[in-house]
């Protein structure tokens, strides 16, 4: 079988000048290595020990959502500005090519307690971090986090407190 790091494209200097964007699509691209990747992934004890899963916008939302339906676990979306409607729970955050906010919807967070955090790259850990405050300032637990592509030299996971892992590492 062929390794997943071969389903991944790099892009260098986007969005901006000095990045390497490292795109996950390729993989969904291919439906067996995609549902692999998605067995894999919804096997991990995070998964198993959270009451539900939190998405990223955007691309967390093509992993989550299938994590989601395999184990049969509620999905929860956190979501760029101006994208979801009602209340919602929001907080600003950096990352490394510009600052963003995500935003929750407070009624989402009130039936579950413990989340496991799903994107699709984990980076300076900015945008993870974001997700976490916002569900630790609504007394959520964090059970972990699983993305499918970790960058180790931006060392994002020495800003968390929980478990990460990761499908691929660069």
């Amino acid at each position: 079988m062929k390794s997943l790091k071969e389903f991944i494209d790099t892009y260098k200097d986007y969005p901006k000048e000095g990045i390497e964007f490292k795109d996950v699509l390729g993989i969904i691209q291919e439906p067996r290595i995609f549902k692999e990747l998605i067995l894999k992934m919804s096997s991990s004890q995070i998964i198993k020990n959270a009451e539900a899963i939190i998405s990223i916008d955007a691309r967390g939302f093509i992993f989550g959502s299938a994590i989601s339906l395999q184990v049969s676990k509620p999905m929860i979306v956190a979501r760029k500005p101006g994208k979801l409607p009602g209340e919602l729970v929001e907080k600003n955050y950096s990352l490394e090519y510009g600052e963003n906010t995500l935003s929750i919807q407070k009624k989402a967070l009130q039936k579950y307690s413990s989340y496991a955090i799903v994107d699709d790259l984990l980076a300076t850990g900015g945008t993870v971090n974001c997700v976490s405050k916002i569900l630790e300032s609504n007394n959520k637990e964090v059970i972990g986090v699983l993305v499918v592509v970790e960058l180790m030299k931006l060392e994002g996971k020495l800003k968390l407190n929980y478990p990460i892992e990761s499908s691929i590492t660069f």
